[in-house]
């Protein structure tokens, strides 16, 4: 065997399966799909991975208690506050932004958490979505700034929007 014939009687492409095209095709009378049977028809779909024959599904049969917010929680960068310290001069401020330029806050969330892990040094002044109550102690006790920013506003909605005319038909 040498490198010419390694691929020599390998098709890259199969051809199609024509069904419906008659008795002389190979595919004929049936197309395949054998004789009636749940599956024989055109519509028929094969059961999904969940399905098990007849009986009421695992899921469905399990009891269900308790409740999710897991579409409504918020997500959160934690920062701790010793880290800020370290990365972050005397004066300058601290934003969601440049915490995400240095590295501390870069995962898509929704907002910053500031927590009070780690000794404060020096004067900083600080923006962020929450603060811990040890952080803000920290921060104010070297005479820093702690800046909350306000979560954004909830949409209005008109109640006396009129409604759509009704079309006689």
């Amino acid at each position: 065997m040498n490198l010419t014939t390694v691929h020599q009687g390998a098709q890259k492409r199969k051809k199609k399966r024509r069904v419906g095209r008659g008795i002389g095709s190979g595919h004929g009378k049936t197309a395949g799909l054998g004789h009636k049977g749940q599956y024989a028809s055109a519509g028929a779909r094969l059961p999904g991975i969940t399905f098990i024959g007849g009986q009421t599904p695992l899921f469905r049969r399990i009891p269900k208690r308790g409740f999710t917010n897991g579409m409504f929680a918020k997500v959160y960068n934690v920062v701790n506050i010793g880290d800020i310290d370290a990365l972050f001069n005397a004066g300058e401020e601290v934003t969601p932004e440049t915490l995400a330029q240095k590295g501390l806050a870069k995962k898509r969330a929704d907002g910053v958490r500031i927590l009070g892990v780690g000794e404060v040094t020096k004067k900083l002044k600080i923006s962020a979505h929450h603060f811990s109550k040890s952080a803000l102690e920290k921060l104010k006790a070297k005479g820093g700034e702690a800046i909350v920013i306000p979560p954004p506003k909830k949409p209005v909605r008109n109640k006396m929007k009129p409604r759509p005319p009704k079309v006689q038909g």
